[in-house]
């Protein structure tokens, strides 16, 4: 059973916890592994972490595929999602953007360039994922969030809970989590697994439970 959320092509967004939540790395390396071809990860905020990466990866060698790109000011960053456009091509699977809202909203970049710079990335990734018909993947943890929303094809929020990483959005819903030795299942599992229980099913499981009287 797939426990994570398919990456259909176009922009998606994903809300994580926090900057350098391991959530945008689960999802990133499902929907590498799933799909042929390299992948560029374009990263802000030194999100990528090799540790995660090798934790996370079921084969080493899914990750030879994976190219890291490291931003640390937004014109690095409006750069960098530029020559991907240019490096991408038809054996590109995926293209990650982590954090892409982070690095504009620093304090030295000049108010009349942090909306053209967004914009014009956000647009370019938004267009390379038409262009090539793959999924682009971008994470934002509150940094220019609403801008950031506003340009993606679908949003995914991921939430940190007792149990692991859970994502919900459209047709999404993290159905169960993978325990040491275990499976946790949701409310969503079962009725994926066997439907909605009708009223007339409810009303005859009722009527055949004999009350007790206490």
């Amino acid at each position: 059973m797939d426990l994570l959320p398919d990456l259909d092509p176009g922009l998606t967004v994903l809300e994580t916890p926090d900057a350098r939540s391991p959530s945008l790395h689960r999802l990133a390396l499902s929907a590498h592994a799933a799909r042929d071809g390299r992948t560029f990860w374009i990263d802000a905020r030194n999100a990528a972490s090799t540790r995660v990466f090798y934790d996370l990866v079921d084969h080493d060698r899914r990750l030879r595929s994976v190219r890291v790109a490291r931003a640390f000011t937004a014109y690095q960053h409006h750069s960098l999602v530029r020559r991907t456009l240019q490096q991408a091509g038809p054996r590109t699977g995926l293209v990650v953007a982590a954090n892409v809202g982070a690095l504009y909203a620093d304090p030295d970049v000049p108010e009349y360039d942090r909306e053209p710079l967004l914009r014009s990335s956000l647009e370019a990734l938004a267009g390379l994922a038409e262009a090539r018909s793959i999924p682009v993947l971008a994470s934002t943890a509150g940094a220019l969030a609403d801008r950031v929303r506003s340009a993606a094809d679908r949003v995914i929020t991921c939430e940190a809970t007792s149990e692991g990483h859970r994502y919900v959005g459209p047709d999404v819903e993290t159905p169960a989590y993978r325990g040491p030795g275990y499976w946790q299942t949701t409310i969503a599992y079962w009725l994926d697994l066997f439907g909605p229980v009708d009223a007339h099913a409810r009303a005859a499981v009722h009527e055949r439970v004999p009350r007790v009287e206490g």
